[in-house]
């Protein structure tokens, strides 16, 4: 380890000892990348998407409050219909005349349960294949969820609840419509067929299993959004970097902090995901046309080619915007982008900076290409060293 960057460990360690974190300071610091060594970036990120309260001396009460919180939602959600966990003190309901599975009413629990399941499925489809070039998501997590998995209690886990439910697979496949390729070709190859999944022992749960969970609570207490295609690529990298967290004390509650981490930043980031909002100013139509009068600003004659061959901002930048760069990078260089990002003040604005960034950088291939090359350019980015892209974009903040 060099000694600069023994230095730079050493000044956010005082920045994080302070007993009220200044935060313009760790933003500055932030922005040029955070060290994983001792959990630095799982803090740095845990207080730049405004889950941890500045004041340190509240960090004890408020991380207890919140998996407690979590905790409530696991409790109330993740149940099946007439059945409860008897060492909770409820008593086991039996299914009555008044609430069954053919019940019609819309307010009744199995109407509810049948719903969520359609949720659940395509839930189950998207983080089954998240990051299949990686091992981590198929490992056992060290921290299984006790209050799920106990023997002694009744729930069933949502692995075993998507194995056992019969609805058509055709209820899987709805997506935004009239959008096509949201995951990147070659990069969300189904790697793991759902049967060939390594079965795991009784009592331990992989990790993709945890961000299932995540998300399928999100979708419950969020039903105006749900669950949209996309979700999983958004959880992914900040579940990843909280479940390998050098600190075991801060690991073991990876589900709690990531739940409420992704809440906050899909508070900001969820009109992209609302199909009624895309033509809004808040919407990702407005988004995408932004990256294109960027560019006409910045290098107008690459804006010309664009325009000319008639490419369209959302044939590419629908999916770097709404999923924030994560299916155009390794999962290391995605989480070094994140690190910029979540460290501006103005993160969707600097996220459309990268994407202009990105285009001015390959425009000698895009000048010279035709429809067919620069698309599959566009779709399949051939950049790799995101430091030389940030570089870029910064560049492009400070001429404006």
């Amino acid at each position: 380890m060099s000694t600069a960057y023994r230095n730079r460990i050493q000044e956010f360690k005082v920045t994080l000892s302070e007993e009220n974190i200044n935060l313009k300071t760790l933003r500055e610091l932030c922005f040029n990348g955070i060290p994983f060594e001792g959990g630095i970036r799982a803090l740095c990120w845990k207080i730049l998407l405004n889950y941890l309260p500045l004041d340190q001396t509240l960090w004890e009460s408020f991380l207890k409050k919140q998996r407690e919180v979590y905790s409530q939602f696991l409790k109330e959600m993740i149940i099946q219909p007439g059945i409860a966990k008897a060492n909770l003190g409820l008593s086991r309901e039996d299914v009555t005349m008044e609430d069954h599975p053919l019940n019609p009413n819309p307010d009744s629990r199995w109407n509810n349960y049948f719903k969520d399941n359609e949720i659940l499925l395509q839930i189950d489809k998207d983080v089954r294949r998240l990051y299949p070039d990686m091992a981590f998501f198929q490992r056992p997590t060290e921290y299984p969820c006790q209050l799920i998995l106990d023997p002694q209690n009744d729930y069933e886990t949502l692995r075993r609840r998507v194995e056992q439910t019969t609805l058509k697979a055709q209820t899987v496949n709805r997506n935004r419509s009239g959008v096509t390729n949201v995951s990147s070709p070659g990069k969300a190859l189904n790697l793991y067929p759902s049967n060939e999944y390594e079965v795991l022992p009784s009592g331990s749960e992989a990790h993709w299993e945890v961000v299932e969970r995540i998300l399928f609570i999100y979708a419950k207490l969020n039903p105006g959004i749900a669950y949209v295609q996309g979700m999983n690529e958004i959880v992914g990298p900040i579940y990843y970097t909280f479940a390998t967290d050098p600190n075991s004390q801060w690991k073991e509650h990876a589900e709690a902090d990531t739940f409420f981490c992704f809440t906050n930043l899909m508070s900001e980031n969820r009109d992209n995901f609302i199909k009624s909002l895309d033509d809004s100013q808040c919407g990702i139509t407005y988004k995408m046309e932004s990256v294109y009068s960027m560019l006409k600003d910045k290098d107008l004659e690459l804006y010309l080619k664009l325009e000319e061959q008639n490419i369209k901002p959302q044939y590419f930048t629908f999916r770097w915007l709404t999923l924030l760069l994560s299916q155009e990078f390794l999962l290391p260089d995605v989480i070094r982008i994140w690190d910029t990002l979540f460290s501006d003040q103005d993160r969707f604005h600097f996220l459309i900076l990268v994407c202009c960034a990105m285009l001015i950088l390959i425009r000698d291939n895009l000048l010279a290409g035709d429809f067919t090359v620069n698309m599959r350019l566009l779709q399949d980015y051939p950049i790799s060293d995101v430091h030389t892209i940030l570089i870029k974009a910064k560049e492009l903040r400070d001429n404006s």
